[in-house]
């Protein structure tokens, strides 16, 4: 007997720069016992039977809070939460030797910084020249028996995006990914990232709650949803760290990670992140146009030629010392430049 829809709870996003998705399921009273994998299989989307015993066996499927086996059946009221990745086989990841800016690295964890302009995993038009290309060879170079059916998609458990630069950190054991998946998904990962946006933010603190969803009409774009019939929910904390009077440097919190999040959020109480071509921060949102200034934004478009975010500060704890680990990476020299410019242009402005 299938469970009862109203008491089953499936957490699954249309999209996540976490890279693993939560299910939560609630089984019925009346559900017959049945092999847990051949279960979920008929209830997540892209499931398969190696994927969920791959799952299980990395103890990240978990029924009444305990892991179980492969051959476990599942029970009336079984409360069953899986946490691992169901998306549909991506790109098969050809090693390529790259620059990485490697912050830090044990057996367990890598702590990259990476640049605005690469993209973090092969997919439709990126299948070389991405940061798992760079990671694969990497890890080869290190464990040449590392064979290529284990290095797509290897322990990546976030993302962000091309043209975000800053901190990742990647798994370098199936422990270590499956810790790191859970500490994403209970909220306790702790990240900060540092954005130029348009305007003078109002308030020098809030938090934005807003669903976030792909755009109805064009797919590639996400939009903010604040009565929540669409998308996934969504919260982003901010504080203004400096103001310029039209732009204003923030600190952003992240305490969901939702694809595009910051940027779809911070278009929704009207400040754009500077330059974002997606979300209408590359062209004058604010200020007077007339031809010096827009000389000077255009020069400032030159100069930072994405978005002006940046993943700052990661914290976390160790997936097997069990010790907080901290990171944080300094603000890259366009962001940086920008910053400047901001500064000198408002003291003329204050002259004037």
């Amino acid at each position: 007997m299938e469970e009862d829809l109203k008491n089953t709870e499936l957490e699954q996003g249309e999209s996540n720069d976490e890279m693993f998705e939560r299910f939560s399921i609630t089984i019925d009273k009346g559900q017959d016992p049945l092999r847990i994998d051949k279960f979920l299989m008929q209830r997540i989307e892209n499931a398969t039977r190696n994927k969920l015993q791959r799952a299980i066996s990395m103890g990240m499927v978990l029924v009444n809070g305990k892991e179980i086996k492969s051959n476990y059946k599942i029970k009336p009221l079984d409360s069953i939460i899986v946490y691992s990745d169901m998306s549909p086989d991506q790109t098969d990841v050809v090693p390529e030797k790259m620059d990485l800016n490697i912050v830090y690295e044990d057996d367990d964890i890598m702590i990259i910084n990476k640049p605005a302009g690469m993209v973090v995993h092969p997919g439709s038009g990126n299948y070389t020249g991405t940061l798992l290309n760079g990671v694969s060879y990497y890890l080869q170079q290190q464990n040449p028996e590392l064979t290529d059916d284990v290095l797509p998609r290897f322990g990546l458990v976030h993302r962000i995006d091309k043209n975000t630069s800053g901190l990742l950190v990647l798994a370098k054991t199936d422990i270590a990914m499956r810790n790191l998946a859970k500490q994403f998904f209970d909220h306790t990962i702790s990240r900060k990232y540092v954005a130029l946006v348009w305007g003078d933010v109002e308030k020098d603190s809030g938090t934005i709650v807003a669903h976030v969803g792909r755009n109805q009409r064009f797919r590639k774009l996400f939009e903010a949803y604040p009565e929540g019939d669409h998308g996934k929910d969504a919260t982003t904390h901010y504080n203004v760290l400096e103001r310029f009077g039209y732009v204003t440097l923030v600190q952003c919190i992240l305490e969901t990670g939702r694809t595009h999040q910051i940027r779809v959020h911070m278009k929704y109480i009207g400040h754009p992140l500077f330059n974002d071509d997606f979300y209408g921060g590359d062209k004058i949102v604010k200020g007077t146009v007339y031809a010096k200034y827009k000389q000077f934004v255009d020069n400032c478009f030159k100069i930072c030629q994405r978005q002006a975010l940046h993943a700052k500060t990661l914290g976390f704890i160790h997936p097997t010392t069990g010790k907080e680990m901290f990171f944080e990476a300094a603000l890259p020299e366009d962001i940086e430049q920008v910053i400047e410019k901001w500064k000198k242009y408002g003291k003329q402005k204050i002259e004037l």
